[in-house]
């Protein structure tokens, strides 16, 4: 007797774990707890850490109404209908759906049909045909979760290649406006150099006029002119060589074959100017690299339930019915069915450390995913405070330079006035030339950085409305 209810008591006792263990192999992933209040920085101050707290972003505009210029969106169309790296993330996609399906159809039996026949006779007696066309069936009951983990796993690794796919699309829309931009920057700095080539050999030849008239003009004055000039080809030359180099790059990010690329005029452009960068947590929504790193966790979280299911029994049901005329099967009336069934349970007991192994490693790995996801919303923090910073401080000193631009061309003309009645030198003509263009290139560059920072924010935030 008291044998007996000890023996209910260890019974209960295990169906109380096993139930205990169950519980935690048809858990549902749920998001860590994770302070994003404050991952980007002030545009501003130095020092604080603060997240806008608008909820009209900036990332829920659609690539479209940041990118107005008619040349770019067709640029951008262009990409998005033959670039090779998002062609590709749209197999992954497909790739991806077929290994859902196969793993929602792995709650099925399995039926196989291997239909057999054999001619045999003996010492040249007549011929004995005996045939079979058996069909058989396989089913696994999912007991322990692993069908269902190893399911919601492909659910999460669809998502995840779905997310891939935006982030491409994001970094190539982002990638064609940059250098679509660097373009309009280029042609801009082409046009400053092409002016500059004009003035430089204007004042090359008056010294050289001068030279042959004006006592004290030296030989060094008009060697010094000419090396100006020469300088500024060298440059116009770099320039029309970085301008090929775009287009091909640019061309090639398309998927097209290299060629010039139709564009418009850095001064004809309209962009975005007041941003509201939204609150920290919209980053873990609209940024899919972001979200994409957060499913790779919770795939990670069902692979460790995966592993943990391996501990307990499998249960197995096979079955088969064939249609034969073989008699030595045991059939009475050969042409009928024959049909069998097999249940078995197999209940792990040792397995060399494998599913420990495979338990710790699924545990590392998840750990390894949290890591990476906490990383990847750093990352877009950093992103989007330094796209604001670009923008603000090129903003900044664009306009400064506009007043130091107007200072230099009047410096140009005063001293080109002087020189003629000897109240300057001739290096101070060139002097005032090359300060001027410096800065007149700077002022371009920085224009061209203030439109990146845009690019930037967009790609930092998400890529806007999709």
């Amino acid at each position: 007797m008291i044998k007996n209810k000890y023996n209910s008591i260890v019974l209960l006792g295990l169906a109380a774990l096993t139930l205990s263990g169950c519980k935690s192999l048809y858990g549902k992933y749920e998001r860590p707890d994770i302070n994003t209040s404050a991952i980007m920085r002030d545009a501003v101050s130095d020092s604080d850490s603060l997240a806008a707290r608008d909820t009209t972003s900036f990332a829920n505009i659609p690539w479209r109404s940041v990118f107005t210029d008619s040349h770019l969106q067709s640029l951008i169309e262009t990409g998005l209908a033959h670039n090779t790296n998002l062609l590709n993330a749209a197999l992954n996609v497909q790739m991806a759906e077929a290994q859902l399906k196969s793993a929602k159809l792995a709650f099925l039996p399995s039926f196989t049909f291997s239909p057999q026949g054999t001619i045999s006779s003996w010492d040249g007696g007549k011929a004995t045909k005996i045939y079979s066309l058996p069909i058989n069936a396989s089913w696994s009951a999912d007991l322990f979760g692993n069908l269902l983990s190893s399911k919601r796993s492909a659910q999460v690794a669809l998502l995840q290649s779905k997310d891939y796919q935006v982030s491409v699309q994001t970094n190539l829309i982002a990638n064609i406006a940059n250098m679509y931009y660097s373009l309009l920057m280029l042609d801009k700095q082409l046009e400053i150099v092409n002016d500059m080539e004009g003035l430089t050999k204007n004042t090359w030849d008056i010294m050289k006029l001068q030279k042959n008239s004006v006592i004290g003009v030296r030989s060094t004055a008009v060697q010094r002119a000419e090396s100006n000039y020469y300088s500024v080809l060298t440059q116009k030359t770099d320039i029309k060589r970085q301008i090929r180099e775009t287009e091909n790059s640019l061309s090639l990010l398309l998927g097209q074959q290299v060629q010039s690329i139709s564009r418009g005029k850095i001064d004809e452009q309209s962009l975005p100017a007041n941003f509201s960068t939204g609150i920290g947590v919209q980053l873990l929504n609209n940024r899919a690299d972001v979200h994409s790193a957060e499913m790779k966790l919770a795939q990670c979280f069902y692979n460790i339930e995966t592993a943990r299911s391996r501990f307990y029994p499998a249960l197995n049901i096979n079955a088969s019915g064939a249609f034969t005329n073989n008699s030595g099967m045991g059939i009475v009336n050969p042409g009928n069915l024959l049909l069998t069934a097999v249940g078995s349970l197999t209940q792990p007991i040792f397995q060399n450390g494998k599913l420990v192994a495979g338990l710790k490693v699924a545990k590392a790995q998840y750990q390894q995913a949290y890591n990476t996801w906490q990383n990847s919303i750093l990352t877009a923090g950093s992103e989007v405070s330094n796209a604001l910073v670009l923008y603000n401080s090129s903003a900044e000193k664009s306009t400064i330079e506009s007043k130091q631009i107007e200072v230099l061309k009047q410096n140009v003309e005063d001293t080109k006035s002087l020189m003629a009645s000897a109240g300057s030198t001739y290096l101070e003509v060139i002097t005032a030339q090359s300060s001027l263009l410096n800065v007149e290139l700077s002022k371009v560059a920085d224009d061209f950085y203030k439109m990146q920072a845009v690019v930037n924010l967009y790609y930092a935030l998400g890529g806007g409305a999709k």
